[in-house]
């Protein structure tokens, strides 16, 4: 049985680990997190997504995946690490040198590496092949390297790693085959054979592209505020025309991706990422734009509590990473208002004022802000949520709730670029 071996056992690498060890090989998982390698020995998950501890439990049972805090040799590496930004919006390549680091003494002639991380354009060339170079092998016969970036999306990875198109960017023809042998164990989608640099452009173009979409879906959510249209309706009615597809508004963008991957581009070329920059500059003014909505509302209310729903960047996941929530509770601490705040799917103490229940961070609270669409506050009944609240007030950011319902409940109801309800209108 051929070994794979998965460095980064996060959203992206443990998913990616475990498939690998239902459909045929033996894969040996690292992280550098104590806490989730014990975690995974015991066969306990570190983070939330459908079937991924069904998929663990499976193949622990065959004795197919393995943990620990260093690589192993294998047959094939993959590095899934993050690639964050730092404060000054450059690429932090340090996690992907230190991964690509660590595999070199275990690499052997025939070996493939593949880097799964979404990266800077030339990051396999320039950051990960003069490391690679250490192992004493040439590079292209004798070892093969690879960009096969993830598009999955959280909540359905597991769907989308079997259905999704895969593209391959090898250094060689001969490294994209070795790739995609592998990968045909259980991807049924389209696989699309590329150079390894066009691979990570076009990885990062395609969240890039959805980032200047939301840009533009919040500059129509603010426009429609101030001239009393409801964005979200004329979204929808100017999507039916079959070329148009705008994306929605909200109170900002979060996630490892979209958050992210604008700024590598802007980074390389930022005298020719006007627009990008433009965009992701206007996404990352939303949660101010939302703290200061918030505070409009509540500007006759004395001593306001405000209980924000919603801490992960994105419904019905626990990932918090990127997520604008955390800006907009940094933003309405700014300005001295009481904050409860309460996810269903984030553990406790991983935000600012979490409370354990919808119950605790309603109560005597004077206006409910919705930041994440989870479906379960779809399903929260207005009229039970609404009894303790010292004033009965709702603000909607992702159009999640009923409005109807909500008003007939004795809400008061704002929802964020819908024309009406707002202070100015």
């Amino acid at each position: 049985m051929e070994k794979i071996c998965v460095v980064g056992l996060g959203y992206i690498g443990l998913p990616t680990a475990v498939m690998f060890a239902n459909h045929g090989y033996e894969v040996h998982g690292v992280d550098v997190n104590q806490k989730a390698v014990d975690m995974l020995s015991d066969g306990q998950i570190h983070i939330e997504e459908p079937f991924l501890q069904d998929y663990l439990n499976k193949a622990l049972e065959k004795g197919t995946f393995s943990v620990s805090t260093k690589p192993a040799e294998a047959d094939m590496f993959i590095i899934a690490v993050p690639s964050p930004i730092a404060e000054d919006k450059t690429a932090n390549m340090d996690y992907i040198r230190a991964a690509t680091e660590s595999i070199v003494p275990f690499l052997k002639k025939g070996d493939l590496v593949v880097l799964e991380s979404t990266v800077p354009p030339r990051t396999v060339l320039d950051v990960m092949m003069p490391i690679l170079v250490k192992s004493n092998l040439e590079i292209g016969t004798e070892l093969f390297v690879s960009h096969s970036p993830e598009r999955v999306i959280p909540g359905k990875v597991f769907e989308e790693l079997v259905k999704n198109d895969r593209i391959i960017g090898g250094i060689n023809e001969e490294s994209s085959k070795r790739t995609q042998v592998y990968y045909e164990s259980f991807v049924k989608g389209e696989f699309i054979l590329t150079d390894a640099t066009t691979a990570e452009m076009v990885k990062v173009m395609e969240n890039t592209y959805r980032d200047v979409n939301i840009a533009f879906a919040n500059e129509i959510a603010k426009i429609s505020d101030n001239v009393g249209v409801d964005a979200w309706e004329a979204i929808r009615l100017a999507n039916h025309h079959p070329r148009v597809n705008i994306h929605l508004p909200g109170p900002g963008v979060g996630g490892h991706c979209i958050a992210v991957d604008p700024w590598f581009l802007v980074e390389k070329e930022q005298d020719l990422s006007k627009i990008i920059h433009l965009s992701r500059t206007t996404n990352d003014g939303m949660p101010q734009y939302t703290a200061d909505k918030i505070d409009d509302i509540l500007k006759d209310v004395a001593d306001a509590k405000v209980a924000v729903f919603g801490l992960a960047f994105k419904g019905n996941i626990d990932d918090i990473r990127e997520s604008p929530s955390m800006e907009v509770l940094e933003h309405l601490k700014a300005k001295n208002l009481r904050i409860s705040s309460f996810d269903p799917h984030v553990k406790e103490n991983k935000a600012p004022f979490q409370t354990q229940s919808y119950d605790e961070a309603v109560d005597g609270a004077d206006l409910i802000v919705i930041l994440t669409d989870h479906k379960a506050f779809k399903d929260y009944d207005p009229s039970k949520i609404g009894g303790t609240m010292r004033h009965k007030a709702i603000f909607d950011t992702k159009n999640a709730i009923s409005r109807e319902t909500y008003e007939q409940a004795g809400f008061t109801v704002y929802r964020l670029g819908d024309g009406k309800g707002n202070p100015k209108n």
